[in-house]
């Protein structure tokens, strides 16, 4: 078999540092998210930036999105591909091992692969052959035919597929087991985990790119915007995420702290599950149009963003692969009213729950009142993130749903979530885009590629089957104990990373 490096990781990987000294101090988040249980599991990664927040820090993955690129080799130390787009095979890096002492080998490759559940799943046991163990540090993927995206959904943060987990170690203890006390080989290693409340992390001296700088890392939620301000002014945290309107703008001009934003690759929008339904208003085109007119985008990133987003009018991000680009309709609520005027609504309906991706609930509040003001009459619901999250899954959710997603990929790994029939967040199927989505995952021609995604979008725009406001710029709040935070070092990652270089300023 004849084998074409797609990498020369030598090259492109981030070198191994030798560590200065010993890790020293403690770093302290407040986290605007509540720390679920499953983000310790990569097996159940859900297509959000989430659970990378802990994934990055406890374990690690064969290749990652890195400062050195998307597929950064991490636990390989090189990936290839045959020439043909059947066979990639991986070379993993010596001497790397697992927080419990045991070697990370192609078993626990393997094993991490067949037990991964989570986003884009289907996609790709669908198309993966076989895991072929070649010997211990070196495992082959086979697929079924040449896919132009494998390594797109398995080595970006699209899927948590490519993350490692210990097969001996979670066969001996269980799935619940390994959520209690969780094993990986990432460069920290958890202490004390309390759900919902704090994750407790320190040093791994052994991990194989460098010996973190920073002792122990402190995880702890709090869900309140105001509190999270307060605490790192207080010098109880020492970052805090997002952090909006005028919250942000005090943080701004608080000597001592620093605002600063992540630029991931997250486009807040309206989801219209109820489009699908013949009977509801949002079926018609001209009601879905008219909630776009109704949004002050603009105006709706002053207020959260200090103007820091970027207003869109395109469900994918411009900063991802083969991304359409698409200017916002204008904020114009006489045209908005009209629109439902001649949809047979010229007073106006009643469109049930508006609920808020967890936890925007100030922006969910100014898009019902957006919408009250040109006749669409929502009420607020706001849900604890898990129970949201499995709701939306679940197809639970009725009414208007504020969504959001900002993981790597492309605009394939975007639409297959949101819009094709086998995404975990997608509500209804539009046959010319299934078409296309299965023709274009086939085809090894990038400009014929990018084409058929290219159409997929303009589909998505033409039928107003989202109403996406803008591309997010995430706010932070950082502390006058931190040298290096880490923001934006890998490129539209939303969060602290990679945290073997993070730095606390020396006193």
């Amino acid at each position: 078999m004849r084998i074409v490096a797609l990498l020369v990781v030598l090259a492109l990987a981030t070198p191994v540092t030798p560590a200065l000294g010993a890790p020293e101090g403690t770093l302290t988040w407040g986290l605007h998210v509540t720390l679920a249980a499953k983000w310790l599991d990569p097996s159940d990664t859900e297509a959000f930036i989430n659970p990378f927040m802990v994934l990055y820090a406890v374990h690690d993955a064969l290749v990652k999105p890195m400062p050195g690129g998307d597929n950064t080799p991490s636990l390989a130390e090189s990936w290839s591909a045959s020439k043909d787009g059947l066979t990639y095979e991986f070379v993993l890096r010596r001497g790397v091992k697992f927080h419990n002492g045991d070697p990370v080998t192609a078993e626990d490759v393997k094993f991490s692969f067949d037990r991964y559940r989570g986003a884009a799943a289907k996609v790709l046991k669908e198309r993966v052959r076989e895991v072929q163990i070649v010997d211990p540090g070196r495992v082959r993927f086979q697929l079924k035919e040449p896919w132009p995206d494998f390594m797109t959904f398995y080595g970006t943060s699209a899927t948590g597929a490519a993350w490692i987990v210990p097969k001996r170690y979670v066969e001996k203890v269980g799935d619940d087991g390994f959520l209690k006390a969780p094993i990986g080989a990432g460069p920290y290693r958890v202490v004390s985990f309390t759900p919902g409340i704090d994750l407790v992390m320190e040093a791994f001296e052994g991990y194989w790119r460098k010996t973190p700088s920073v002792k122990r890392l402190v995880f702890r939620s709090m869900p309140d915007e105001t509190t999270r301000a307060a605490a790192l002014k207080a010098g109880d945290v020492d970052i805090v995420y997002l952090l909006s309107g005028p919250t942000a703008a005090d943080v701004k001009r608080t000597p001592g702290l620093r605002l600063v934003a992540a630029k991931p690759p997250g486009v807040p929008y309206l989801d219209l599950p109820e489009q699908w339904d013949p009977k509801s208003p949002w079926h018609d085109r001209r009601v879905r149009l008219a909630a776009s007119h109704a949004i002050d985008r603009e105006g709706l990133n002053q207020a959260e963003t200090l103007g820091l987003s970027r207003p869109t009018g395109g469900l994918i991000p411009r900063v991802l692969d083969f991304a359409k680009v698409y200017e916002p309709p204008p904020y114009d609520a006489a045209r908005a009213k009209q629109l439902l005027a001649e949809a047979g609504y010229p007073n106006g309906f009643d469109a049930g729950d508006l609920t808020p991706f967890p936890p925007f609930f100030s922006m969910g509040e100014a898009l019902v009142n957006y919408l009250q003001a040109v006749g669409i009459r929502t009420r607020m619901r706001t849900m604890e993130r898990a129970a949201f999250l499995s709701a939306w899954r679940e197809k639970k959710l009725r009414g208007v749903i504020m969504g959001l997603g900002a993981p790597a990929g492309n605009a394939a790994t975007r639409i297959e979530v949101y819009v094709t029939k086998s995404g975990i967040y997608s509500s209804g199927v539009v046959p010319e885009i299934e078409d296309l989505f299965a023709r274009q995952a086939r085809e090894l021609d990038r400009k014929k590629r990018e084409a058929m995604l290219h159409q997929i979008q303009q589909i998505m725009h033409d039928r107003v089957l989202h109403v996406p406001i803008y591309e997010l710029a995430f706010l932070w709040g950082v502390g006058p104990r931190v040298e290096e935070a880490m923001v934006d070092a890998i490129k539209g990652f939303s969060y602290s990373a990679p945290y073997e270089d993070l730095k606390v300023r020396a006193r």
